[in-house]
């Protein structure tokens, strides 16, 4: 009765995971997809920020990850991480920046889970994810 509790690889529990993924680099949107899509997550990607938040906001259920850049041309992704959570107080959030690094947000009041440098392996993405959807 509880068999996907029980599966330790963890892919029954992340299987069809709602990932919500905002860049403003098409490129990046397009590869989080690829590599995320066949390891059974299901993505949804968004250009905009503002349109991201948008959707996030009325979302039932709430995707179970936000993945964002930090610079993008309308909000930061620190902006986009705390709007989120003023909604979902829980909601996990990767960060990605080729930027900025990990001080970016050390005195902030709300931080991501978890921190990922620009440029990134597909297995960094994936192992990331995967982190933070199996806590």
């Amino acid at each position: 009765m509880n068999e996907a509790k029980v599966n330790s690889s963890g892919s029954t529990k992340s299987s069809k995971a709602l990932i919500y993924v905002v860049d403003d680099e098409p490129m990046l949107l397009e590869l989080a997809a690829v590599v995320l899509e066949p390891l059974g997550y299901s993505v949804k990607s968004f250009r905009d920020p503002d349109q991201a938040l948008q959707a996030f906001t009325s979302a039932r259920p709430k995707p179970a990850l936000v993945i964002t850049d930090y610079a993008m041309h309308t909000m930061t992704g620190m902006d986009l991480i705390a709007a989120c959570r003023e909604v979902e107080p829980h909601q996990k959030v990767l960060l990605l920046s080729g930027t900025v690094d990990q001080t970016v947000y050390r005195g902030a009041s709300t931080k991501p889970d978890k921190f990922l440098a620009k440029p990134y392996q597909a297995k960094q993405l994936a192992g990331a994810v995967k982190t933070l959807l199996e806590n």
